[in-house]
């Protein structure tokens, strides 16, 4: 079983940016789909974006398109999330997560980062 440790979370001001990165122990990132996924207070673990280890396919949430860039370092075996233009609805626990099917619903990822925390002050 992978296991999932994100990074790079923090506190920034509306219009900055941060990156997140997720780092795979156990085995490598393989043929996975790995996704990054955030759940602010009161709401539901919605899906932001997700990236094919293998081919480097992507997809994105409509709200993140064009701010966000997911990416992948093969020889770091490392997963980031740059993310631009923040503002404060971007504010929420950011989790990394992985799966062998391509997908952009939680429940079809079995592998989870403890996730990192991003808030965006106004």
């Amino acid at each position: 079983q992978v296991q999932l440790v994100e990074s790079g979370g923090g506190l920034v001001q509306a219009g900055g940016s941060l990156r997140l990165s997720c780092a795979a122990s156990g085995r490598t990132f393989g043929t996975s789909v790995i996704g990054w996924f955030r759940q602010a207070p009161g709401k539901e673990r919605e899906f932001v974006a997700a990236v094919r280890w293998s081919t480097g396919f992507t997809n994105y949430v409509d709200s993140v398109k064009g701010r966000f860039t997911i990416s992948r370092d093969n020889a770091k075996n490392l997963v980031h999330l740059q993310m631009n233009s923040l503002n404060p609805e971007d504010t929420a626990v950011y989790y990394c997560a992985s799966t062998l099917r391509w997908s952009t619903r939680r429940n079809e990822y079995d592998a989870w980062g403890q996730g990192t925390q991003v808030t965006v002050s106004s």
